[in-house]
């Protein structure tokens, strides 16, 4: 009795397992959701850092965008040209060239240059030093409050603190753009690698302001402007700009600024 016992509970156990088994098998099916394989290859070729740089929601969004055709094969910006050269292969298609990019800090104001209203002792976050009386505790309201919100950001280790300020590393920066959107003060901008000469300064005060608060701020004096051979530099908001698709690097400008803000990065 025992022994029937035993084999009708093993045998009713096998029965749901199996009924389980081909219910499971069946909703499978049913609802099974078709996977691109090119998104699939394009996901294993992207670096896989999910640094949001360009745009997406992390790798796996690229790549679904991308195997639908929603995305240039080289909108990797960590991956560059290798990676957008690898997927273009899986795509099939013409890669188009890829301009490397990097990142600057608009602001040359180290603590030697830069002048103070107060000493500051507190929370070192940039967003929140951004919002103190006076907008933080340097002269210029427009510089580098130095309190590295975007090293923080940074997933690539590639921009630091240096006497007071932000500074990149070229090198290892791999342009997503995550320092950009973190600064408060909008000072970081993506410019071609091969852009060598940069205006350090944002600042929009005008001349007598800009010398009251920093030793090397610009004064909008447009002397670059009208020494530059290719009108790549102007003056606007008594603040230099370059633009980067007409600088040829000769350093004209850099030579000709007052004070010092132009300067030529390696």
């Amino acid at each position: 009795m025992i022994i029937v016992a035993i084999l009708a509970a093993t045998i009713l156990v096998a029965l749901v397992g199996l009924f389980i088994g081909l219910f499971l098998g069946a909703a499978g099916k049913a609802f099974e959701v078709e996977v691109d394989e090119r998104e699939v290859a394009v996901r294993a070729a992207l670096p896989g850092n999910n640094c949001g740089g360009c745009g997406y929601p992390g790798c796996d969004g690229l790549a679904a965008a991308i195997a639908k055709g929603e995305a240039p094969v080289n909108k990797c910006p960590v991956g560059g040209e290798a990676v957008g050269a690898e997927i273009a292969k899986i795509m099939g298609q013409e890669m188009e060239e890829t301009v490397r990019m990097a990142a600057f800090v608009k602001c040359s104001g180290t603590c030697e240059k830069a002048r103070t209203k107060f000493d500051y002792s507190g929370v070192e976050d940039c967003e929140m030093v951004v919002q103190l009386p006076g907008g933080g505790p340097k002269t210029c309201t427009y510089g580098c409050l130095g309190f590295g919100s975007c090293v923080k950001a940074c997933p690539f280790d590639a921009i630091h603190i240096v006497d007071g300020i932000a500074v990149v590393d070229r090198e290892a920066c791999k342009a997503c753009g995550k320092c950009v959107a973190k600064c408060p003060r909008h000072l970081i901008e993506l410019f071609p690698y091969e852009q060598k000469i940069f205006v350090g300064c944002s600042s929009h005060d005008k001349g007598k302001g800009v010398t009251s608060a920093c030793d090397v701020g610009c004064i909008g004096c447009k002397k670059c402007e009208k020494t530059c051979p290719n009108g790549a530099i102007t003056v606007t908001d008594f603040v230099a700009h370059i633009d980067a698709e007409k600088c040829t690097n000769c350093g004209a400008c850099k030579e000709v600024c007052p004070r010092g803000i132009i300067r030529k990065e390696a």
